[in-house]
């Protein structure tokens, strides 16, 4: 796991900011932050529980980041992105594991917007702590564990950036 060198950050975001039209806010009238994917889906995280033992955010992590692990393959890497703060460039494959550290952020955005990209950008999770969502990204990530995020997080709210009615 390595720091994003100063111009590297700078590339990583100007290219995050000009492909998603992230545009940060805490005013709900201007969510969602960002212009997300056709190939995406968004759900609330207001109904984790928010006490311990945390296991339904635990799942929901591990879920995320073996689905992230996954699709990126055994060469792979993703960058990990806090807004305003200092964001890295790992192989998934080489933390989160036994004698390993541990993944840099978390799926779940706690505090600041965390994102995780492939390095092509086809895939990755948007993490909202305002709006209190997470948008994962890239078909192969969903085809992957969408079935299971919702088992935790009940239906979604958007799809490909469409609010979703409810029934």
């Amino acid at each position: 796991m390595a720091e994003l060198p100063e111009v590297e950050y700078r590339r990583v975001w100007d290219r995050f900011h000009t492909e998603f039209g992230f545009r940060p806010s805490t005013n709900p009238f201007e969510w969602p932050a960002i212009a997300e994917p056709v190939a995406s889906i968004t759900w609330s995280l207001a109904t984790l529980p928010d006490e311990p033992p945390y296991e339904f955010l635990d799942r929901l992590v591990g879920m995320v980041e073996q689905g992230l692990t996954s699709c990126v393959g055994p060469h792979g890497t993703l960058f990990a992105l806090d807004w305003q703060h200092t964001s890295y460039q790992f192989a998934p494959q080489e933390v989160g594991g036994p004698g390993q550290q541990p993944w840099p952020l978390s799926p779940y955005p706690d505090g600041d917007y965390y994102i995780y990209l492939s390095e092509d950008f086809r895939l990755g999770s948007f993490g909202h702590p305002w709006e209190e969502s997470l948008c994962l990204f890239g078909q192969e990530l969903l085809d992957s564990v969408s079935a299971e995020v919702d088992k935790i997080l009940g239906p979604p709210i958007r799809r490909s950036g469409q609010a979703v009615r409810s029934v």
